[in-house]
């Protein structure tokens, strides 16, 4: 069996490249076009890779190549490894060149609405040179992608379990009951979500953490919510119960935002699951690009200043 220092020396970047191409594109001819080389040189390299890992990894046929068990392995490590590399370049050139680059996020929608556009104007405007791709995603969606690669960064709400991810505080946030204004329950000041459960509502996505904990204090009565429709935005939450079909729970903040017309009136929510901590996950922040790291610096530099 090789040891881990000859391993290393007879396992070239190159030829990784090539088998990945291989493997993409399901063709060493095809491989060969893409990567402007040879295919007698690609089937060479393949071969001393196989011999290196003592296992065949492709088998091929007439129509193209195969992956073995093996070769299925051999996959999955060798984008990683090439993952690394990438990361290592862009990392190092942000050093070289002053911090520069770009941070994946992915958000829930109640931390895009309530917090980060003036949270992340505020990080842009301290660094132009670093763009931002945010996208607005449930919870749960969140955390998958973080966890599977497809974002640096996830801000999300702390209930929803993050598995084996790490992760920072970010923002406290209280969700109120909003009903029309005129409503049985609007001049009542604080009040039980149980005590809403008589009425229509107004429901959000069935994934998102307000559905599940809504959904979840109803059973906890032993009753269940009376959704009449279903919306997958808090702007389009308000519109539906201005025109008085039904209550409905959002976060206090959004609802001050969205409450242009001043028709509705929110409630606070006596329930202690109507306090929520939204929280910054990742896989791991200490390996997080340089750029990644100063939003993370910035955004617990602006939860610290809430909570002091």
């Amino acid at each position: 069996m090789l040891s881990e220092r000859n391993f290393a020396r007879q396992i070239d970047l190159t030829s990784l490249q090539l088998f990945v191409a291989v493997c993409e594109l399901g063709s060493i001819g095809r491989a060969a076009e893409r990567e402007f080389i040879a295919a007698s040189a690609i089937s060479k390299r393949l071969s001393d890779l196989e011999a290196a890992l003592g296992t065949t990894l492709l088998l091929r046929h007439a129509r193209g190549v195969r992956l073995t068990v093996a070769g299925e392995g051999l996959l999955h490590h060798a984008r990683a490894v090439l993952f690394g590399l990438e990361k290592m370049q862009v990392e190092l050139a942000e050093y070289a060149d002053g911090v520069r680059g770009h941070v994946r996020v992915h958000a829930s929608i109640s931390a895009i609405v309530q917090f980060l556009p003036e949270d992340l104007g505020a990080f842009t405007r301290l660094h132009p040179q670093i763009k931002i791709d945010l996208e607005e995603h449930l919870s749960p969606e969140v955390l998958r992608a973080v966890q599977e690669g497809a974002a640096d960064l996830g801000l999300c709400n702390g209930a929803t379990g993050i598995g084996g991810l790490q992760s920072l505080p970010y923002r406290r946030d209280r969700l109120v009951l909003v009903v029309p204004r005129g409503h049985p329950l609007a001049d009542g000041g604080p009040v039980a979500f149980e005590t809403s459960l008589p009425f229509d509502h107004v429901g959000l996505h069935a994934n998102s953490s307000i559905h599940l904990a809504t959904h979840q204090a109803a059973s906890r009565a032993g009753t269940s919510v009376r959704v009449r429709i279903r919306v997958t935005g808090l702007d389009a939450m308000c519109r539906m119960i201005a025109n008085d079909l039904g209550v409905g729970v959002m976060p206090e903040r959004a609802f001050k935002l969205l409450n242009a017309t001043d028709t509705l009136q929110a409630l606070p929510l006596t329930d202690p699951w109507a306090l929520r901590q939204l929280v910054l996950v990742a896989r791991n922040f200490s390996s997080l690009p340089a750029t990644a790291r100063l939003l993370v610096d910035h955004l617990q530099a602006v939860e610290m200043q809430q909570a002091a």
